[in-house]
């Protein structure tokens, strides 16, 4: 983008963004943001369901084959009808997975404060890091390789973290993702503005994942710092 924008003027802004997005990058956007919501909502909607039927979380494996695999054909079907039921399937096995580790949190002393902290905690970063890609002038594709070594890295030690029961790494771990999956966002966003991702779909699942990881990041070390209070 090589444009500034002035705040101060709604008209100025908005004529701006259109001068700065194509009509391919705009219809992108639009659709991704639109898919994006629907699937918030039906994820937070299965995870309200599980917390409300007490579901047990399923377990280290399910969850990996689970995801692994729903995502498997959403990028099969990326280019068809089809890949908008494995994102709503995707993200809903996500929300289920994630409603035990809410409803944990939510039966801690102040759960509830610490729920709603990191769900804003999420929303901030989202709205900035989003805003940030939109309006910036830079280009923030060379976050590209660091990202992908950073997340690499950070889940690896998350598995070692977990089978070897290591709190501090664990802890760690979630400071690191909370930083990762902000650039994710700002990469991503990035990326649709720039016609480097021109299908909704991934771009969806990408920024999901990335909200999904922000908001169990937030939630595991504002929850710590609860309990250590």
């Amino acid at each position: 983008m090589t444009r500034r924008y002035r705040f101060y003027d709604n008209t100025t802004e908005n004529a701006n963004i259109s001068s700065v997005l194509d009509v391919s990058s705009r219809r992108v956007l639009r659709n991704t943001y639109f898919l994006l919501s629907i699937c918030l909502a039906f994820s937070a909607i299965t995870a309200a369901a599980t917390i409300a039927f007490q579901l047990p979380y399923p377990g280290f494996l399910i969850t990996i084959v689970g995801y692994f695999g729903l995502l498997f054909l959403v990028t099969k079907n990326r280019n068809s009808g089809l890949g908008i039921l494995f994102v709503l399937a995707l993200t809903g096995f996500m929300g289920y997975t994630l409603g035990p580790i809410v409803g944990y949190y939510l039966r801690l002393p102040n759960g509830a404060q610490t729920v709603m902290m990191a769900l804003g905690g999420t929303a901030l970063i989202f709205l900035v890091m989003s805003g940030i890609a939109l309006f910036s002038r830079r280009d923030f594709s060379f976050l590209s390789g660091f990202l992908t070594t950073g997340i690499l890295v950070a889940f690896f030690a998350g598995l070692i973290a977990l089978f070897f029961d290591i709190p501090a790494l664990s802890l760690a771990v979630s400071s690191v993702f909370v930083l990762l999956m902000s650039g994710l966002i700002l990469h991503e966003t990035n990326n649709i503005v720039r016609n480097g991702e021109t299908n909704y779909i991934m771009a969806t699942v990408t920024l999901f994942v990335a909200i999904f990881n922000l908001f169990t990041s937030l939630l595991h070390l504002l929850g710590f710092a609860s309990r250590s209070d």
